[in-house]
């Protein structure tokens, strides 16, 4: 393995631990539900596809580096999908945005019925 390997996949990996922290200091920081949510979410998944990644330079082009990557796939698909899921119940159960504007959420309701 050569140095600049390491040296990169030690790069991508550290960029997505503090993409990880970022998203967890916005859970304590941000003041409701759905920018806690959205924080988390965005941030969790690019700070794992990011991790995998260096996991995946490190390993080299390998059967290994093949099922992290299938990770990846799943982790950019499955995350974003129960976010949404996660604010939209949240949603439909009642629990109003800090700052919302009650126009805009009535015509949402409209439209989903």
């Amino acid at each position: 393995m050569s140095e600049i390997q390491t040296i990169v996949s030690i790069i991508f990996i550290v960029a997505g631990i503090l993409l990880m922290f970022a998203g967890s200091v916005g859970i304590l920081r941000l003041p409701d539900f759905y920018a806690r949510t959205h924080s988390v979410s965005k941030s969790d998944t690019i700070g794992i596809i990011f991790v995998i990644f260096g996991l995946i330079i490190y390993e080299g082009f390998t059967h290994s580096s093949l099922k992290l990557f299938l990770i990846i796939m799943f982790v950019v698909l499955s995350n974003p999908i129960g976010s949404h899921a996660l604010g939209k119940a949240a949603l439909k159960s009642g629990l109003k945005p800090l700052l919302h504007h009650d126009k805009n959420l009535k015509k949402d309701e409209e439209v989903q019925q």
